[in-house]
């Protein structure tokens, strides 16, 4: 433990979501006595007059933006201008108001859809702008990459120190399990369950299985951020993710079976599988912040099925 949490001011953008509520308990662990945490109903960050009251409410040493306006492949194909504009507008306006008012340190949390639809496999950080994103998510990508680009930009002509974070997808207990915006693992999880407990026979997935995926834990995320707030001080983009590859058809049938659900998985190819395949390289965030994640898949696949059972509407 060092004293870098104590007597400073956090500001946690997207601090009551999924993400940012484990951010907020373990900056609190830390010793973090001052966390500002932006409710929407009260603060509309696309809106830079909304940034400017939260950042005079706040009065931040450190910015930690998590807050994102996303969803899965079907949100991304109904709302791509949306995704865009929001993102980018959120963003970009808040690192120019923080360094604005001498914020001493800017956590920018991008996204691993900002990567090129064909980037070789592992991703590594160096291969971020060999090419166009994959087209469902790319309006979201790209927004959140141009943070990035501020990051750097500003270090340069500026010496504003803020740094460029990409986590693979999150999962967890806390998920959001909204069918119409939901990632693959809680949807899967919620459909599963659903089908089992109407003794359906069948579960339809989109695609048709063959994608890969890399998926985070949310502590381990939340602790990988926390570790890059505290110990990396350059505007490099970093890899955060678990070094672990699955197949969706090895997902679907590994939910299939924590869930009990024991009917048959249907693969709708008429609907787009994403991009082909996603896993990062995470040398990097081992070597400049010492971060590796530390929760086994399955465990923590179980830990997320478990929270939805004792969470779900009955």
């Amino acid at each position: 433990m060092t004293n870098f949490w104590e007597g400073k001011r956090f500001c946690v953008t997207g601090g009551a979501g999924f993400l940012g509520k484990v951010v907020v308990s373990k900056l609190k662990q830390r010793g973090a006595q001052e966390v500002f945490v932006p409710m929407i109903e009260d603060y509309d960050l696309v809106n830079p007059e909304d940034i400017r009251r939260m950042l005079e409410t706040a009065n931040p040493d450190v910015i930690i933006h998590l807050a994102a306006h996303v969803g899965g492949i079907g949100a991304n194909r109904e709302h791509p201008a949306e995704f865009f504009y929001d993102n980018l507008m959120m963003g970009v306006q808040l690192m120019h108001q923080a360094w604005q008012r001498g914020v001493e340190k800017f956590v920018a949390i991008g996204t691993v859809c900002a990567y090129p639809k064909f980037t070789p496999v592992p991703f590594s950080e160096d291969d971020i702008w060999n090419g166009y994103p994959e087209e469902t998510n790319a309006p979201y990508g790209l927004a959140k990459k141009m943070l990035l680009v501020q990051s750097q930009s500003y270090r340069e002509q500026y010496g504003f120190n803020s740094v460029f974070l990409l986590p693979v997808n999150l999962y967890g207990p806390g998920d959001n399990f909204n069918p119409k915006s939901s990632h693959v693992i809680p949807a899967l999880i919620r459909k599963c369950i659903e089908a089992r407990d109407a003794g359906q026979d069948e579960v339809v997935v989109w695609g048709d299985g063959s994608p890969t995926r890399e998926f985070l834990y949310v502590e381990d995320a939340a602790e990988g951020i926390l570790r890059a707030t505290e110990n990396y001080n350059k505007s490099n983009p970093v890899n955060l993710g678990s070094g672990y590859e699955i197949s969706i058809k090895d997902l679907a049938e590994m939910i299939a079976k924590l869930t009990g659900f024991e009917g048959k998985l249907v693969w709708d190819t008429s609907k787009p599988n994403g991009q082909p395949r996603r896993a990062l390289d995470t040398s990097r965030a081992l070597k400049e912040f010492g971060f590796k994640a530390a929760v086994n898949f399955e465990e923590g696949l179980r830990n997320t099925v478990d929270w939805y059972e004792k969470n779900r509407s009955k």
